[in-house]
């Protein structure tokens, strides 16, 4: 196994991990609440305070790796992350059991851009694009995964085990991480603690506005949309979460084209079909109340599934193509940042616009243009490709491989 494969294996452990913390929380809420005394409004820190931790930490990866070098970050980090997943069990009130969770987000926000950078460092450019459909696969298994796990284990066990859960794959990623990873030496360089001229890159620049618009955009209408076909279209709880079932299956098939084409044809055709295919799924619910069967929000989920995966993979392959290495650190955590904005941008859009309409127009009006200010929005990377030299980006690309 060679040391570039190592590096990779600890990375994507450690991001494993993550989403899987980040996901597996809230299907534990209703036995907390029983144990705890807790109201759902309350209980919600538990997964936002997680999320508030990564944010924190998110911008200080850099300077932390610069200073004590990236082998000791993600060690401290993820050895942070695992204390404090399992205080979190261990904890005997909520405001114990939030101050751990923040505490867990703060290690796993350290612990992603670093794993990230360093990974990245280790291939060339042109080797990227199958690497990130290996990040994008995790971010396709682990949320898909993680309440289906949570339920089983609360069910068994209890709420506390779906924090214990995830401790043998942490002690095994810190392992691995000890034993594989090299030591690096630090450089004092930089008083820096986040490089925003990387933002005059056009290709990273790009990039996270196609994580704004589009994986975000999802996020927000998916958290809509649970909402709208319960409480309007009456659609049964277990038929309303299948949904991600199909979703899943065509970001699978995205994932899985974008790795093969990507370098072939660059990330234009891929960015514009995702963001149309993503686009149609969301204008279709509009029509899901009027139609009698339940077939229509199969193919919505579906054409969401397929678009935002191929705008996300090929996001991912683009942003960091010509990010020069010692750069690298920076731009993975403004990535990332980008990233936790993006899906925390995408809820709280739609759900205050949502309450701006439904006082002003009739509730379904309200929910049909919620859909198509999301479809909109969406569409604005397909906008921003008009001044997208594709053609670089390939030719590049093809001269990296030679």
């Amino acid at each position: 196994m060679t040391y570039r494969s190592k590096v990779a294996a600890v990375y994507l452990l450690g991001f494993f991990l993550d989403l899987i913390n980040m996901f597996i929380a809230s299907v534990a809420f209703p036995a907390m609440a029983t144990a705890l005394d807790a109201s759902p409004a309350t209980l919600a820190w538990v997964s936002n305070g997680y999320i508030a931790g990564l944010t924190l930490a998110i911008p200080f990866s850099a300077s932390l790796t610069r200073f004590f070098g990236a082998r000791r970050v993600f060690i401290l980090s993820l050895g942070l992350f695992t204390l404090a997943g399992a205080a979190a069990g261990l904890s005997g009130s909520l405001e114990s059991l939030i101050a751990w969770r923040i505490v867990q987000g703060m290690g796993g926000g350290v612990l992603i851009p670093v794993g990230q950078a360093l990974t990245w460092q280790k291939f060339a450019p042109h080797e990227r694009a199958r690497l990130s459909s290996l990040v994008m696969m995790i971010a396709l298994l682990a949320p898909a995964a993680s309440p289906a796990v949570g339920g089983l284990l609360v069910q068994s066990f209890g709420w506390r085990w779906i924090f214990f859960a995830p401790l043998p794959t942490a002690l095994l990623t810190l392992l691995l991480a000890i034993v594989w990873l090299k030591n690096d030496e630090p450089v004092r360089l930089s008083g820096r603690w986040l490089h925003l001229p990387l933002l005059a890159n056009p290709l990273l620049r790009f990039s996270m506005l196609v994580y704004l618009c589009v994986p975000g955009m999802f996020i927000g209408v998916n958290l809509v949309s649970m909402f709208y076909l319960q409480s309007v279209v009456k659609l049964a709880p277990a038929l309303t979460g299948a949904l991600m079932l199909p979703w899943s299956a065509a970001s699978f098939a995205a994932i899985m084209a974008t790795g093969k084409l990507f370098n072939h044809t660059g990330p234009r055709p891929l960015i514009l079909t995702g963001c149309l295919l993503q686009a149609a799924g969301i204008a279709l619910l509009t029509f899901v109340g009027a139609a009698p069967s339940h077939s229509l929000p199969l193919v919505a989920f579906a054409l969401m599934g397929s678009g935002g995966s191929l705008c996300s993979s090929a996001a991912q392959s683009c942003a960091f193509l010509t990010i020069h290495h010692d750069d690298m650190p920076d731009a993975s955590a403004l990535w990332n940042l980008n990233r936790q904005l993006s899906f925390f941008a995408g809820a709280t859009l739609l759900t205050l616009l949502l309450g701006q309409l439904q006082q002003r127009f009739s509730p379904l009006a309200a929910w049909h243009s919620i859909f198509f200010i999301a479809a909109a929005i969406t569409l604005i990377p397909a906008v921003a490709l008009l001044k997208f030299n594709n053609r670089r980006v390939v030719i590049d690309l093809q001269k990296e491989k030679q």
